[in-house]
């Protein structure tokens, strides 16, 4: 059996897995991760999505073993501190779920999405997400909810109050 090493929303893992485990299944049943849904098992609808290296991938058409030496991010590895990551944040506030069984996909498929294209148009975000299935919402609010955080992830962060700005010669 091989035996992989990933780190995972942080943490390093070492274990043997059968060369044929899907990447969802080991995230989910063997690290606990079960933010990250099975959807079809066919890669069609992007439940399953998550961050490898940075860039989105659908972990039901990606073997464990393939993992090895990455690092896999799933929804509940983002934000900072317990802090929500902005694009959590914004899916709230725009109310971009229903059911929320695709909310985990879409969020990861949005950060890498704004990865490649930091201000994109409605149209952009449309076309970026096109892999990403929704069955509720009809995309109007996933979409603004992309470029609500989209716009706040270009704004840098505001000093704390009574904090002079650092300067640097």
């Amino acid at each position: 059996m091989p035996r992989i090493r990933v780190e995972v929303d942080g943490a390093t893992y070492e274990d043997d897995v059968e060369p044929r485990l899907l990447l969802v299944h080991y995230l989910r049943d063997r690290l606990g991760k079960v933010g990250t849904p099975v959807g079809c098992d066919t890669s069609n609808c992007g439940a399953c999505t998550v961050l490898m290296d940075g860039m989105s991938v659908k972990s039901c058409s990606v073997l464990a073993v393939q993992a090895d030496g990455r690092d896999v991010t799933t929804v509940e590895g983002l934000g900072i501190g317990g802090a929500e990551h902005p694009m959590q944040r914004a899916f709230h506030e725009e109310h971009a779920l229903q059911c929320g069984y695709c909310t985990p996909g879409m969020i990861m498929a949005s950060i890498d999405l704004l990865r490649e294209n930091a201000d994109p148009s409605e149209e952009e975000v449309r076309d970026g997400l096109e892999g990403n299935l929704c069955r509720c919402t009809g995309y109007q609010n996933i979409v603004k909810a992309v470029r609500r955080a989209a716009a706040e992830m270009r704004t840098p962060a505001p000093e704390p109050e009574g904090r002079e700005p650092e300067v640097t010669s």
